[in-house]
């Protein structure tokens, strides 16, 4: 005998966006508030201070906290891939509260293997790039 879940209210489809669109406001006031710009002011990071090189995450924190305050320019030149990343989650978190509130149930991200696999060739080309000669605008 098998049994199935009752369908869900919309009130219980977009809790989910809401807390994660909640939490991410949250994190943003934090990092406008309290400025990563100031030297270990959120720590530091380890593969930089093993190897002397900037991770592909260096400088993210600093470019979100330029995007609060309107700067682009500045973000890109901190770190383009997590503003590219922040464009695409806020687009993502769009679609879905969209979606959860038309009655879908769906996740905030659906993607293939072939889409992870391209995600962490992007991260990891990109984190050599910017170590390189030829990427060194890229740098933090």
């Amino acid at each position: 005998m098998t049994t199935q879940a009752a369908p869900r209210s919309t009130t219980e489809l977009v809790r989910g966006p809401a807390l994660v669109g909640a939490a991410g406001l949250g994190a943003s006031a934090l990092l406008r508030l309290h400025d990563p710009h100031d030297p270990g002011s959120y720590g530091f990071c380890p593969f930089l201070a093993i190897t002397g090189h900037p991770c592909p995450g260096c400088g993210g924190l600093r470019a979100v906290n330029d995007l609060t305050h309107g700067d682009f320019v500045a973000a890109v030149s901190s770190n383009l891939l997590a503003v590219g990343l922040v464009v695409f989650l806020v687009v993502a978190w769009a679609a879905w509260a969209v979606r959860r509130a038309r009655g879908t149930d769906v996740g905030m991200l659906v993607m293939s293997d072939r889409v992870l696999v391209l995600v962490l060739v992007v991260v990891l080309a990109f984190g050599v790039l910017r170590n390189t000669p030829w990427g060194a605008g890229l740098a933090p």
